[in-house]
């Protein structure tokens, strides 16, 4: 007997809601590197450690890690969830829908193509295993699941296809459950085409929310916060691409640099829709395979923050810092300036502790 059979017994079986409502997302989700952002196929494990959280993905070679891009099933399944919830309905982890409910909801194709890659999702995020101290209520605990516990396809009387069945684990179903741990995300995330595109949204929808103050984050810890195999000088120039693209649906991003030289990527709330996407600065279409010397840097421009301002320490946060540097809290950096979107050589201004004079030998 599976073990779907088995929690039969244990589980109401929960069928997916027709139409379209509100896309939810987990904020626990939203801020920790918890998916690939590539869809090559990585066996790496994600290992991230920072103020007190401590998460570790690990893959099987067989399927490779469950992508940014997978995550968009755990969003459906999130957003049914709480639609169910909110309607009076009883919810359950074992959740059954057909391929054409969850394609269409995430903003998929419905061909057969699609419907393979629907199933290679589902065997990621199954074989996909995290260990994580999130929500543990004792020091040094450690919850370890699968994004999925086991799915299977469904047939009906006749033995046609009708569908599939999913069970979702504890730990995401119970923050699904929990509003605090839930925020609405705008519907054109999911036409948003690259992979670090996708994690940067998420992580400003969950930090910026709609504060008008702004965010900001540093570069290097950006790059830590993302478990991205890239070097930091090619995430760097990926970043900066986003800025000028400025393809995120309702913020605005800038780029700050302090005296210093810290580079800081700074966002706030704008209402502004969702541009059309395109290589950086690449003419037509980049056959498949090639190098990263096929991208060019972009085109000067200026940054798009609304003033010169440098926005003040985040004091809204999670427990770890928003910066690989350690900084007094309250207060604006010392000598920080304003600077445009910079291009030529991709070469980032070395990092130095703060109250260290550039030049000084350390």
């Amino acid at each position: 007997m599976s073990r779907i059979a088995s929690e039969r017994g244990q589980l109401d079986l929960f069928h997916a809601l027709p139409g379209e409502f509100a896309v939810r997302d987990a904020q626990d989700l939203m801020s920790y590197p918890f998916f690939s952002l590539s869809k090559s196929h990585r066996t790496r494990p994600i290992e991230f450690a920072a103020g007190g959280v401590e998460i570790r993905v690990e893959a099987v070679a067989d399927h490779g890690m469950a992508t940014i891009w997978d995550a968009d099933i755990l969003i459906w399944a999130a957003s049914q969830i709480v639609e169910a919830r909110d309607a009076g309905l009883r919810t359950s982890r074992l959740m059954a829908a057909t391929p054409y409910q969850i394609l269409t909801f995430i903003g998929r194709g419905t061909s057969a193509r699609d419907y393979h890659r629907l199933k290679a999702a589902l065997d990621r995020l199954q074989s996909t295993t995290v260990c994580t101290s999130i929500r543990q209520p004792t020091e040094g605990r450690r919850h370890r699941f699968s994004w999925i516990n086991e799915w299977q396809e469904r047939t009906d009387a006749s033995g046609r296809p009708d569908g599939i069945e999913l069970i979702v684990p504890d730990w995401f179903y119970r923050a699904v459950l929990d509003d605090a741990l839930i925020l609405t995300i705008d519907r054109a995330y999911f036409a948003l085409t690259g992979g670090l595109d996708r994690w940067l949204y998420r992580l400003v929808r969950k930090h910026g929310g709609r504060q008008r103050a702004g965010w900001r984050f540093e570069f290097r810890h950006l790059h830590v916060k993302s478990g991205s195999l890239s070097p930091f000088k090619r995430f760097a120039f990926e970043l900066r691409d986003i800025i000028r693209r400025q393809p995120l649906p309702g913020y605005r991003l800038a780029l700050e640099i302090e005296a210093r030289g810290r580079r800081l990527l700074a966002f706030e709330p704008c209402g502004q829709a969702v541009d059309g996407l395109v290589l950086s600065g690449t003419p037509g279409i980049v056959p498949s395979g090639t190098g990263p010397s096929c991208y060019r840097e972009p085109e000067p421009g200026p940054s798009f923050s609304k003033d010169g301002r440098i926005r003040g320490l985040n004091f809204e946060s999670n427990k770890e810092s928003n910066s690989c540097c350690a900084q007094l809290a309250g207060g604006k950096s010392a000598g920080a300036r304003f600077q445009p979107l910079k291009t030529g050589p991709c070469e980032d201004v070395p990092e130095l502790p703060l109250g260290v004079p550039r030049g000084a030998k350390t």
